[in-house]
């Protein structure tokens, strides 16, 4: 892998990409005139700001929270592009907010909460009741995401998403990362948010049998209080997976998220694999820079 081992990635946003290095990220996307804008930024991210940040399992929650940070900011960037091309005025900070509120309400109320509310009222082993509760917790994600790739302009999101995967497939195998050189690549890949909520979501069947089934006052507490062990889990296993693309177990465990790209990816244009080029190129031109820690 070129850049001494450095895992990039991204995100797909609305009509571009999103790629982040090791000095800042890059957002690059179509305006509705055809050309392609790309935007640079710095950023240190948190686990390099604490060596603490950075320890296994602890670094998963601000690795978490800087791609939350990255990706929303990115996100916005994408949505006032695409409304000013349409010749109207962009969401107000307001706007934004309320949506993030009420996407946080419906990822920890219906995919954490709700399923321990549904199985209360079961009389069976606390392994039992787990094991359905995750099962549950699953398949609402499955439904949501089958769901929303249904939507037309979803499906160009997932385009674009694909357009990512291949694009940083072809640079960690090849270094060469054109239109040409991504075509025979899939747009799955072991290193991926959607890889990473799957294992969130797996992972925590395990992690919740282990503290049984109390109350529930404090079996809802200790659903989000556990949330940053098991997400720092979780990134754990998803980044072994990314490092170790040939080990069959670590295969076997990521599977079933990279099946479920199946759905959160398509293939892209040969104009969206453009988008995805200027994105990490943007990312590496700030990687030539100086780094933003050492000043």
């Amino acid at each position: 892998m070129p850049e001494d081992h450095f895992s990039y990635g991204g995100q797909a946003v609305i009509e571009g990409v999103m790629i982040r290095g090791r000095n800042g990220y890059a957002t690059a996307f179509r305006l509705a005139t055809g050309e392609v804008e790309v935007a640079e930024h710095p950023w240190i991210p948190l686990t390099r700001r604490h060596r603490l940040l950075n320890l296994p399992i602890l670094r998963g929650t601000p690795a978490l929270i800087d791609a939350l940070i990255v990706g929303y900011r990115s996100l916005m960037a994408s949505a006032d592009a695409a409304a000013r091309g349409e010749g109207i005025d962009p969401p107000s900070p307001l706007q934004y907010a309320f949506s993030i509120v009420t996407a946080l309400s419906i990822a920890i109320g219906g995919f954490v909460l709700a399923p321990s509310a549904v199985i209360d009222q079961l009389h069976l082993h606390s392994v039992a009741l787990n094991l359905i509760e995750g099962l549950i917790r699953l398949s609402f994600f499955v439904i949501f995401i089958s769901l929303v790739s249904l939507m037309p302009e979803m499906r160009r999101v997932f385009q674009y998403h694909g357009a990512e995967h291949k694009v940083i497939h072809a640079f960690e195998e090849r270094g060469r990362y054109g239109p040409a050189e991504t075509a025979e690549y899939d747009t799955v890949h072991p290193r991926c948010g959607t890889s990473f909520i799957f294992m969130v979501l797996l992972v925590s069947i395990l992690v919740h049998a282990v503290v049984g089934w109390p109350v529930w006052y404090w079996r809802l507490r200790s659903r989000l209080l556990l949330l940053p062990i098991i997400a720092g889990i979780s990134y754990e296993l998803v980044k072994l997976a990314g490092a170790h693309k040939g080990s069959r177990l670590l295969g076997l465990l990521v599977a079933p998220g990279m099946w479920l790209q199946r759905i959160t990816t398509r293939q892209p244009t040969a104009d969206q694999v453009v988008v995805a080029v200027q994105a990490l190129e943007g990312a590496l031109a700030l990687d030539r820079t100086e780094d933003p820690a050492a000043s």
